[in-house]
């Protein structure tokens, strides 16, 4: 509820400045031409994660998972972090850290490893994972219009340096940091299904609706069409049509095959109402401040030049940005001001690795938290922070230097 009322208030102040005349209506016309389809995707997408989740797929990745770990952590931690950037990639951020989280989680305690390298694996990942293609974060699917709707293959080849190296680092880190723990070793008994039923966790964007693992029982039919919906969906959203399309597409089908199977499954709060109307709100509010001086202002943070240092400072500044309101806001108050393809690359940088330090920088991170803490995994935000504050230099400064490459 906090994000809706949030969002509320947001859009009562776009329509407070659109009828006083601060947003002019031409521009409110633009701006809606503009997000409307994104909008769409994010509720399409959430529907079929949510739908993807309830037909027991992902928990039966995890299960394979605990038996082609062969009894070794770190290989089981290798399959985690190869699942947790593979859903990122394609079917964005939310989807790592809202519902793979508490299967990886319990996966883990199952085996009776330490949860903490595959969770924090799972919120790094989302984070610094979701550069690659448009789909994976809303900031890229914001910076898609302003690099000229550029096609997911043109946008991937601009971004897979960054993308690549920003992917390493974190992996890296966790395997350094918990080489100990990743050096364990489990046992394998025979069971089917690794996974408990986890409380049911409020989420928010596009992990507005509640996730849940599912423990048994699942549906044959429905994980089998689950299964070829995700593959079929998977080179759809890199295709070059419009990704609202083809979410959509599978969110009918799945829904279609819900009401069918399993109505019980079906319910409004699978679309993430709470993120819409805080994103419109928020879009509205930020292009009407564009206007009114954030524009010359957020051009006198970023600089002007494409030169390497130039590029280090506009991911920066947006990686600074995010940490103190937020990635979404930081990259809509900064994004005309970053200009040209090179620049805005920098900024997605800046706006999609860099918020790792404060638990607000990314709403999914702070619905992660949440689960972890009704899983009964404690975390330091203070050492959460200083370990951001040692990785965010070491991801954005050569992810920069790497996009003047592109």
């Amino acid at each position: 509820m906090p994000l809706a009322i949030t969002g509320a208030v947001l859009l009562v102040l776009g329509l407070v400045a659109v009828l006083t005349g601060l947003l002019p209506w031409p521009a409110l016309g633009i701006l809606a031409d503009r997000v409307v389809p994104i909008l769409a995707f994010v509720a399409a997408i959430t529907v079929v994660t949510e739908l993807l989740n309830a037909s027991g797929l992902f928990d039966w990745f995890a299960s394979h998972f605990r038996r082609w770990g062969r009894g070794r952590a770190f290989a089981l931690w290798v399959l985690v972090a190869a699942l947790s950037l593979a859903a990122t990639v394609f079917l964005s951020l939310d989807t790592t850290a809202v519902l793979l989280t508490p299967i990886v989680v319990i996966l883990a305690k199952r085996c009776g490893l330490a949860p903490l390298p595959f969770a924090l694996t799972a919120v790094w990942i989302a984070n610094t994972g979701s550069l690659l293609l448009p789909v994976s974060n809303l900031t890229n699917l914001l910076a898609l219009h302003a690099l000229g709707d550029v096609s997911p293959g043109t946008f991937a080849a601009r971004l897979a340096l960054p993308a690549l190296w920003c992917a390493a680092v974190p992996l890296t880190a966790v395997a350094v940091l918990f080489r100990r723990e990743l050096a364990a070793r489990y046992d394998l008994p025979g069971i089917r299904n690794v996974a408990a039923p986890a409380p049911r966790i409020p989420s928010s964007g596009p992990g507005a609706t509640e996730p849940t693992v599912r423990a048994g029982g699942a549906d044959r039919v429905l994980l089998a069409l689950s299964g070829c919906v995700l593959v079929l969906l998977l080179p759809a959203l890199v295709s070059g049509v419009p990704v609202w399309i083809p979410a959509t597409a599978a969110a009918a089908v799945l829904t279609a095959a819900f009401g069918v199977r399993r109505r019980s499954a079906l319910s409004w709060s699978l679309v993430p109402w709470q993120l819409i109307v805080f994103a419109a709100g928020l879009f509205v509010v930020m292009e009407t401040l564009q206007g009114l001086g954030a524009r010359a202002l957020a051009a006198g943070l970023l600089g002007s030049g494409e030169g390497p240092f130039d590029l280090v400072r506009v991911s920066a500044a947006g990686a600074l940005a995010s940490n103190a309101i937020n990635n979404l806001p930081a990259y809509l108050a900064l994004e005309q001001a970053a200009g040209s393809p090179a620049r805005l690359v920098a900024l997605l940088v800046g706006v999609n690795a860099g918020p790792l330090v404060t638990p607000w920088a990314s709403l999914a991170t702070l619905i992660w938290h949440e689960q972890l803490r009704r899983l009964g995994v404690n975390i330091s935000w203070w050492g959460y922070a200083v370990a951001g504050v040692v990785l965010v230099p070491l991801l954005i400064v050569p992810a920069a230097l790497l996009a003047a490459l592109a």
